[in-house]
């Protein structure tokens, strides 16, 4: 499905919509990208991918692209898209929301968390405590995404250190305030 169709869907079903109806078929079509700018963040910056949260997963795509660097402990996070994350990688996805993720569902901690075109359809106002959340539970995370958004600010637990554009994908790359003390 092309990124204007999932547009469509998401004006006629709004995005959980969308996700609730047709996230067992999900694909992101930007997923060449996906691994070309995972690529580019393995290279490039200092993560540690001994134990990396793939968050709101889709169908993969940045677990595959981490398979493909040797990274082997992936965890998935996605209440939607389970079904197809699994019949990609054969692995299970946890389901949770980002809401539940918020309000600390998760226990568990990780040593990356990598969104892929997800945390923009974040509403600004679960926005900030999910980023204070995330920041308790892992060093890194690294945000893909086709837009400017999310813009997120350091009293939410997260300093940017470095942003690229790779073929108008956005990735950030942010350091847990605490590990920048």
């Amino acid at each position: 499905m092309s990124d204007d169709a999932i547009r469509k869907h998401y004006e006629t079903h709004g995005a959980q919509g969308y996700y609730e109806q047709f996230g067992a078929s999900y694909r992101n079509p930007h997923e060449p990208i996906i691994v070309d700018v995972m690529a580019y963040a393995l290279a490039t910056w200092p993560l540690d991918t001994s134990h990396v949260l793939d968050l709101a997963c889709g169908s993969g795509e940045v677990t595959l692209a981490l398979r493909a660097h040797a990274v082997t402990h992936i965890t998935g996070i996605d209440p939607y898209t389970a079904a197809a994350y699994a019949e990609r990688t054969g692995q299970t996805a946890l389901p949770y929301r980002f809401e539940d993720i918020a309000t600390g569902a998760l226990t568990e901690t990780y040593s990356l968390i990598v969104c892929s075109f997800a945390m923009h359809l974040v509403s600004e106002s679960w926005l900030p405590a999910l980023c204070y959340t995330l920041a308790s539970l892992a060093p890194d995370l690294v945000i893909l995404t086709p837009h400017k958004r999310p813009q997120i600010k350091s009293s939410w637990g997260w300093q940017l250190r470095e942003e690229t554009v790779i073929d108008r994908v956005r990735a950030r790359w942010y350091r847990t305030v605490r590990m920048m003390a």
